[in-house]
This record gives C-alpha cells, sequence and structure tokens, in this order.
C-alpha cells in the first residue's frame, strides 16, 4: 500500500511539475530564481525532448507502481488517473517537442 501512496504522490508532483513549467513564467517576472529554475526546467524538458528520453519522475512512478502491484493493471483513484492523463497526454512527441519550443521562446 505504501507504495502505491508513493507513486500517487509522484504523479502529483510531477503534475505540479508540469505546471509550473507551463505558468513559471509568472513567477519569474518578479524572482530571479524562480525565473531561473523555470527556465533550467525548460531547458531540461526540451533536451528530454529532443532525445525521446522520459522523465526520471516517470521511471520512478512506474517502479512504485511496479513494487506495488506486479501485475502492471491501472487500480488508482479516479482523481489520479485524470492527473495522470494530463502529465502523460495522449500527444504525438512531435507536437509535446513544439509547445516545449514555444513555452522557450514565449519566455525567454
Amino acid at each position: 500500500m505504501a507504495y502505491k501512496i508513493l507513486a500517487d504522490g509522484v504523479v502529483l508532483v510531477h503534475f505540479l511539475w508540469v505546471l509550473f513549467l507551463f505558468f513559471g513564467a509568472i513567477g519569474g517576472i518578479r524572482n530571479k530564481a524562480v525565473r531561473m529554475i523555470h527556465l533550467s526546467g525548460l531547458a531540461f524538458a526540451f533536451i528530454i525532448q529532443i532525445f525521446g528520453w522520459y522523465c526520471p519522475l516517470t521511471y520512478l512512478e512506474v517502479w512504485l507502481r511496479h513494487m506495488h502491484d506486479s501485475s502492471g493493471g491501472y487500480t488508482g483513484s479516479f482523481i489520479i488517473h485524470y492527473v495522470e492523463k494530463f502529465v502523460y497526454p495522449d500527444i504525438a512527441p512531435e507536437a509535446i517537442l513544439t509547445m516545449t519550443i514555444l513555452l522557450v521562446l514565449i519566455c525567454k
């Protein structure tokens, strides 16, 4: 049970990180540290998109879910299910790369 709770927590943190990547520029207007973290996060997102890698949070969540239930079936709550749909959208990788580039251009 602890692994499931930890995996759900990782998904929530991942969701918050994605929100920060989208809206972090707002906080970066007045705070240089927030701006640097935001731009670094966007650069990291750009790099993992270019090389086709997964975010380390994804690997952590998959491992935790496997530790909870090795059959790999999804048994989470409906809230976490919808959060996961946002964090892991069913969008072509090219579209995600394009959106990442647009965010970088807008936020620089």
